[in-house]
């Protein structure tokens, strides 16, 4: 009797440690649940939330409007940011031109990207908090708060994008640019997301109880997967190649000097690129009042020079209507120390600060005389004075004058743009090297004695510069600062490349991306395979848990009697209602659901057995 007392008691005690267990295990996972939903929906207790049955879809139809909202939101966070990722490489030109409209000078790309970078940011955390509570069943509902934040972040976007297009279209030309150098990266982190996403598509698939529910949720997600799995087909990238078909590294050309780290235009910025090994310089050149040519980008003094505070009445004057006299007594580079270009430079030496802030503007003569010391190509754009101006008709002249008579600089060495008076320029100086900013037939351009194309970085194609090659007319490609862009300027067979950091172009030795056809096929079938196999294993895991091997063998249902009359007598309307017995409702599945905390359990009417 003793013996038979103990035996009951350890099985009493193994029944209690095994459902304290599962409760534990329970009840443990409960707070992670009570984390997402409270982020989420701001429904911090566990009698606010619900879980989704088998054949219920994740929320309400108000709620599936908003989650479309939601992935709508996203979605276009997630183009905007990496557009505006990839125009990092033309960021002083849209500050440039805001500066223009505006008056004065901010860093409004960067505010931008740092705006961006947070919504984004908010409506990612959100999309992840709602994956997360799919996948572990809980139905969808998104706080009010959250809904407005969402409408306003998909209305900035929206309009960002229009106004973007809009007024910078040809920005587009970078993003379609970079896909041929990340795509195959951004391949595999598409099909990482896919993979992590199969996790609720299946849950919910499995859980469906109509084929058309399970078509609508499995539909779209197998037509995205299957086209990611086939895109690499139809990629392109000149960055994918067979070893030892690379090309020579592009030359590079200094953009206005070296304006990331000295002021532009001026003798320190030009300084600055041939110590850091850059093989030409490029500037602009506009001509004073009393012929003197001079280096200045923008029409106006206000933004490069102390104009504003020594001759305040002279602000918005154009520069080539003031003589040479007045433009000499300016101070060109104070505002380099205060109004920082560009937002990534390397903070100036005092003795660099010291230099910079004694910057004057130089003259073209001065331009000139440098780049011949170091035996360095230049290149200039050369802008015609305004109307009553008194070189209007002779401007050319008058730069040719300077450049033959003024210096001794080696006609090779000067790559002529100006499309004006080319044949005159021809005859006068046959030993310039002539060159053309925009495209053109082979034969035209023979014709024209041009050797070299100056062209903007977005008509880069890599099928062009070989059809030039073969004519010996080589390309320069402006302005391209950025190592992604760069590295698809050398892939593609660039002869040179205009730039703002020669230092950092400088330094690289190989293009990145770099990959042969053979890595490149090795790494997306691979990738293609691994994704297949985790999502199908996903899929059937899922498939175990709700559906298969559901029965439990014969030698337990003595055991789960005491369940069965349990449950017998109580309240049953948390069982699917389409079963027609208890019977029939009280299987083992579910009895091993209810156990597991998976379902809920019923209402225990009796409070003994409750305790």
């Amino acid at each position: 009797m003793g013996v038979s007392s103990t035996n009951l008691r350890r099985l009493r005690l193994g029944k209690l440690k095994i459902v304290r267990r599962r409760l534990l295990q329970h009840y443990e996972h409960q707070p992670f649940i009570s984390l997402l939903a409270g982020l989420y929906s701001c429904r911090w207790k566990r009698y606010q939330r619900q879980k989704t049955e088998p054949g219920q879809w994740c929320c309400q139809w108000k709620e599936n409007v908003f989650f479309f909202f939601l992935i709508s939101a996203f979605c276009l966070a997630l183009v905007f940011l990496y557009f505006w990722g990839e125009a990092k490489n033309d960021y002083n030109d849209f500050d440039w031109y805001t500066y223009r409209n505006l008056g004065y000078w901010f860093l409004w790309s960067v505010l931008i990207l740092a705006v961006v970078a947070v919504l984004f940011t908010y409506v990612a955390i959100l999309v992840v908090l709602a994956v997360c509570l799919l996948s572990e069943g809980q139905q969808l509902y998104l706080h009010w708060c959250h809904k407005a934040g969402t409408l306003v972040i998909l209305v900035f976007f929206i309009a960002a994008l229009a106004a973007l297009s809009n007024l910078w279209g040809e920005e587009w030309s970078a993003v379609r640019l970079s896909f041929q150098v990340t795509a195959p990266y951004l391949h595999i982190g598409s099909l990482a997301c896919m993979t992590l996403l199969s996790w609720p598509v299946a849950l919910y698939f499995v859980r469906m109880n109509k084929r058309s529910s399970q078509l609508i949720i499995a539909g779209p997600y197998l037509a995205v997967l299957l086209f990611l799995y086939f895109i690499p087909l139809g990629m392109y990238s000149p960055c994918i190649r067979e070893e030892g078909t690379l090309g020579a590294k592009p030359l590079l050309i200094g953009h206005r000097g070296s304006p990331i780290l000295a002021p532009e235009n001026t003798k320190m910025s030009f300084e600055k690129t041939i110590e850091q090994g850059g093989d030409g310089l490029e500037t602009d050149v506009t001509i004073s009042y009393d012929g003197v040519p001079f280096l200045m980008h923008d029409s106006t003094l206000k933004r490069t020079t102390n104009i504003q505070e020594v001759y305040p009445n002279l602000t918005n004057a154009n520069a080539a209507m003031l003589p040479w006299d007045l433009l000499e007594t300016l101070n060109a580079g104070k505002w380099f120390t205060q109004k920082p270009p560009f937002s990534s430079m390397d903070p100036l030496s005092d003795e660099d600060q010291q230099t910079a802030r004694n910057q004057s503007i130089a003259k073209l003569s001065d331009y000139l005389k440098l780049a011949e010391r170091a035996n360095k190509t230049v290149i200039f754009d050369l802008y015609r004075p305004p109307k009553d101006h008194p070189y209007r008709d002779s401007w050319i002249n008058r730069t040719l004058d300077v450049i033959l008579n003024e210096t001794t600089i080696d006609p090779k060495l000067v790559l002529w743009l100006a499309s004006d008076m080319r044949p005159f320029v021809q005859s006068i100086a046959p030993g310039f090297q002539q060159v053309q900013g925009s495209k053109a037939s082979v034969e035209e351009l023979v014709s024209n004695h041009i050797v070299k194309l100056n062209l903007p970085y977005s008509e880069m194609s890599q099928p062009d510069i070989r059809m030039y090659a073969a004519a010996n007319i080589t390309t320069n490609f402006y302005v391209v600062s950025e190592p992604w862009l760069y590295s698809l300027a050398w892939c593609a067979g660039a002869y040179s490349v205009t730039t703002n950091t020669v230092k950092t172009l400088k330094r690289m030795e190989k293009p990145m991306f770099l990959l042969t056809p053979a890595q490149y096929n090795l790494m997306w079938i691979l990738t293609d395979i691994i994704s297949a196999f985790l999502i199908a294993l996903i899929f059937v895991l899922h498939w175990w848990r709700e559906r298969g091997f559901s029965c439990c063998p014969e030698s337990n249902e003595i055991a789960d009697a005491g369940f069965y009359n349990t449950f017998k007598t109580e309240d049953l309307s948390h069982f699917p209602p389409k079963a027609d017995s208890f019977e029939m409702r009280w299987t083992c599945r579910c009895r091993r659901k209810v156990m597991e905390g998976v379902c809920p359990p019923p209402r225990m009417q009796d409070p003994t057995l409750t305790t």
